[in-house]
Formats: structure tokens, C-alpha cells, sequence
């Protein structure tokens, strides 16, 4: 029995793929019988879990209020202080680009470009994409239409304001000894952002812009639907490109197996130099301390932050091995033609893209020590190489993640009670 507030929609037979009331899932390619959806519910595939569409019809004039109110939190959230310490009589201020600069001029730049990347360029294009989504809606443009729409379904996922906020407060706590901490006004802005960007991802769906340029009823002719396009979500015939969207039709992501291992086995090989190489080194009364992620959290345990030890053990060590093992069991799987557990591994697939982001959680506290311990006082703090190494072991499993194509994982499904309905 599924919870009132989940409402599962009806799976159809094959045969019934001919008909223009029926959308395949894009997570499994299951026809799926089109159904009304209240307001504040949405429709799951009945087979794969993967969410097919949310109920009721929101007005896109309340994302562009949302994405207008984002683009102006920018102003206070990234050039006013969000935290300052008082260091040995001296007030060290920090703003969110001012780590990442930090990080450029000592030798770091693709690290701190990482995080300039998930903490503001990603979110400012998203925001901007939906303000150039409306215009070209507005005006009929098609071709920014479609490339502000292709943005804002690739750069959501990283969008990692929540983790910069938690990265804020894990680096209060390292510093509570050596400093006194106050709080500027710039975490109000970064706090009302990450708010509203989160309500903005909550709302927005690119299915529901793409039916505004033109509904899925004009395509009633279209018969045979057996292929399903990632681009806009319109099930059609197969063909060469997208007969809305114009985006090239594939039935699975070309050289998905291949690239996808790829990626694990450099992630793999990365993630031993980061977690050997010291990620940070600190001085402090003229003693140099190196700290490895393990030795990192090792030296939390001893400090009694117990709580603060287990997010970054979590974070740092238990997620990105997860995340190789987790893809790596899916592929073996999908080459061995398993034939059971399809749905437990489509559940693994939507817990490493979903848990994917917050292992950068190690390198925004980088940043933030950067910015606020600075060089020539009692304190001095640096990277390590193993930062770096970590970097990369994040970005590719990142990637590995997306460029798996889950409708793999059911080339193989024959279950007797496919084509039976479930009911809430």
C-alpha cells in the first residue's frame, strides 16, 4: 500500500504502446497509461519507481518569481560577510568567492574552480536559465528555449548550496578554539537562497515548459511509441531526432556501459592518493599538522565532536567507496544479464546520484579555513594534494552516475505480472 500522498500510475500491456494516451517510463521504457494527478501528489512507474510526472498545474510564473528572487539573494549572499573570527585581535572576514580566490592564488585553481563551480556557477545559470526560458516562451525563441531547458535539467543535481551551509557550520566548530566566531549578514542571504533554490528545484519541470511550447495532444497522430526522449519527455517512434524537441532519439545512452566504467576505474584509482596524500595541513604554534581524511576524522573523535567526525567520515570516505561499488555492482549485473533484483538496483542507482553531491562537503571546508585562517598569523592553514585527489574522485563518480543509463538494468525484465496494474 503506497502512502496517500504518492499516487502510482497505471502500467499498460505492450500492445498498448500504440496508443497516443500512453508515455514509456524514462527510467525502465514500461508504457505507462496517462492518469489525472492531484495537486501536491505525483505518479511513479509501477515498475522502477522512477518519478513519470507531479500532479496539478502550478503556474510557470511563480518559478520565474523564485528564480528572480535567487538571482537578487546572489548580491548579499556572495559579497557580504557570512562569517568572520577574531584571530589574535585581528577581524578576518570571509566572503563565498573569497576561498575560492584563496585557493587559486596557492597553487589550487582546478579547486577552487570546483567550488565556484557547485556553489554559485552552477545555481546562477540554473536561475538564469529559467529567466531565458520564459523570454524565449514569451517570444517563441526555440533554440534558447532548448538549450536554457537542457541547462537547467544537467545542472540541478549540482547545485550544493545546502552543502556549502553545512560545510559553514563543520568549520565553526574547528575554529571555536582557536577563535572567537561572529556571524555576518551574508549567511542570511546564503541561508534565504538555498531556501528558495530548493523550493526553485522542488517546482520546476522541463516536461511542464516543453508542454507550454507545444502540448503533448498536438502529437495525438503519433502511434508506436517505443522510444522515450530524455530531452523533452515526449514517447514517440523511433528516429533520428526528437519530432518536438529536436534532440537525438536513442533507446539507451550510446557507450553507457563503457564510459560509465571508465570513469569508476579512474575514480578508483584517484580515491587511494586521497586518501594517503594529506588533505590540509595546519600550523599552529609552530607545530605542522598533516591531516589525512582518516586521521582527520580521527582527531575530531579525540576533540569529543563525535557528531562532526561521523558527518565526515560519512561524507568523505563511506560515499565515494559506496558509490564506486554501488555502480560497479550495477554494471556487472546489467553485463551478467542478471535476471533478479531489478528493482533493488534501481533503488542503489537513486541513492548514489542523490548522495553523490555531499561528498564535496570536505572541500567547501577547505575553502572556508582558507579564507578565515590567515598566512603569517598563529595560524596557518593549506591543502594538501590529496585535496586535489579528492576533487577528482568526487567529479567522476559524479559523472559515472550520469552517464549510466538506467533502462539497462531492465533489458532483461520478464516478469509474468508486467503488464498488471497497480492500484494505491
Amino acid at each position: 500500500m503506497t502512502s496517500p500522498s504518492v499516487t502510482q500510475a497505471l502500467s499498460t500491456t505492450k500492445h498498448q504502446s500504440e496508443s497516443s494516451s500512453v508515455r514509456l517510463c524514462q527510467g525502465c521504457e514500461l508504457p505507462i497509461d496517462k492518469v489525472d494527478i492531484p495537486l501536491g501528489k505525483s505518479a511513479y512507474c509501477p515498475r522502477c519507481g522512477t518519478q513519470l510526472y507531479r500532479g496539478g498545474t502550478p503556474s510557470l510564473s511563480g518559478n520565474l518569481a523564485i528564480a528572480i528572487t535567487c538571482l537578487l539573494l546572489f548580491i548579499p549572499s556572495h559579497f557580504f560577510d557570512f562569517i568572520s573570527i577574531r584571530l589574535i585581535g585581528v577581524m578576518i572576514p570571509a566572503t563565498l568567492p573569497s576561498g575560492v580566490f584563496t585557493l587559486m592564488n596557492e597553487g589550487f585553481p582546478l579547486l577552487g574552480l570546483l567550488i565556484l563551480f557547485c556553489s554559485s556557477i552552477a545555481p546562477l545559470l540554473v536561475c538564469s536559465s529559467v529567466l531565458i526560458s520564459h523570454f524565449s516562451l514569451r517570444f517563441g525563441f526555440f533554440t534558447p528555449f532548448r538549450y536554457s531547458l537542457v541547462i537547467i535539467q544537467t545542472l540541478k543535481h549540482w547545485m550544493m548550496l545546502d552543502v556549502f551551509l553545512v560545510s559553514v557550520a563543520i568549520s565553526c566548530f574547528k575554529l571555536q578554539d582557536y577563535s572567537d566566531i561572529f556571524v555576518g549578514p551574508g549567511l542570511i542571504g546564503l541561508i534565504l537562497l538555498q531556501l528558495f533554490s530548493v523550493l526553485l528545484v522542488s517546482r520546476i519541470s522541463v516536461r511542464r515548459y516543453w508542454e507550454a511550447w507545444s502540448k503533448e495532444s498536438e502529437y495525438s497522430f503519433i502511434r508506436n511509441k517505443n522510444v522515450h526522449c530524455h530531452n523533452c519527455h515526449l514517447s514517440q517512434p523511433d528516429g533520428h531526432a526528437c519530432v518536438r524537441c529536436h534532440h537525438a532519439l536513442y533507446h539507451r545512452k550510446p557507450y553507457s556501459i563503457q564510459k560509465t566504467w571508465a570513469l569508476l576505474f579512474a575514480a578508483a584509482v584517484a580515491i587511494v592518493p586521497a586518501n594517503v596524500i594529506p588533505i590540509s595541513i595546519l600550523i599552529t604554534n609552530g607545530q605542522r599538522l598533516e591531516d589525512t581524511i582518516i586521521s582527520g576524522v580521527a582527531s575530531l573523535i579525540n576533540s569529543d565532536m563525535y557528531g562532526i567526525a561521523a558527518i565526515i567520515f560519512i561524507a568523505s570516505i563511506v560515499v565515494p567507496v559506496a558509490k564506486i561499488l554501488g555502480l560497479a555492482y550495477i554494471l556487472i549485473c546489467i553485463q551478467m544479464k542478471r535476471a533478479l533484483y531489478h528493482r533493488q538496483r534501481m533503488t542503489i542507482y537513486f541513492i548514489v546520484k542523490w548522495v553523490g553531491k555531499w561528498s564535496v562537503m570536505d572541500l567547501f571546508v577547505i575553502s572556508i579555513m582558507m579564507t578565515l585562517v590567515d598566512r603569517g598569523q598563529i595560524l596557518n592553514f593549506t591543502p594538501g594534494y590529496g585535496a586535489v585527489a579528492f576533487g577528482v574522485v568526487v567529479v567522476l563518480t559524479m559523472l559515472a552516475a550520469e552517464s549510466l543509463d538506467p533502462r539497462l538494468i531492465w533489458d532483461n525484465y520478464t516478469s509474468k505480472d508486467e503488464s498488471v496494474n497497480e492500484r494505491q
